[in-house]
């Protein structure tokens, strides 16, 4: 069976990070963080984490913006000014917006080896886990969360 798999850096060494990815064979991790650049990313800051995946473990790095949520959505939320249930929904509305199932048909012909990243520890309010939803709906693959 075809999994997906997604991750999220905080609370994780960078030991138990790549070892997870090596672990679960992955081959490309789609960060689908709104800021990659942040300096609390720590070791998985762009373009840190694109040179220690290549080096390490020969993974192919990129990040798509398509699946990251507004700067407007995220404050929001983080403001508390909307609760989690409608982070929900107004993400999933921004990506029929952006027509997203058929930018997954045409920018990830198969979910084989793919990770998706985030920065949240725990993907159940974490929008990786939406995203992965998504790749679900086109391409029916387990989701397998790190």
């Amino acid at each position: 069976m075809k999994k997906i798999y997604t991750i999220g850096f905080t609370k994780k060494t960078a030991q138990e990070f790549f070892s997870l990815l090596d672990e679960h064979k992955v081959t490309k991790l789609v960060d689908v963080r709104l800021n990659n650049t942040s300096q609390l990313a720590a070791f998985s800051k762009f373009p840190d984490i694109a040179f220690f995946l290549e080096k390490i473990l020969g993974i192919t790095y990129y990040h798509d913006a398509e699946f990251a949520p507004t700067a407007d959505i995220l404050q929001r939320y983080k403001k508390k000014e909307i609760d989690w249930t409608q982070y929900e929904t107004e993400f999933n509305r921004l990506m029929e917006k952006r027509d997203i199932f058929k930018h997954i048909k045409h920018e990830y012909p198969t979910v084989d080896g793919l990770c998706l990243l985030c920065s949240e520890p725990l993907p159940d309010k974490c929008h990786r886990r939406l995203a992965a939803e998504l790749f679900a709906k086109v391409y029916q693959p387990e989701i397998v969360h790190l």
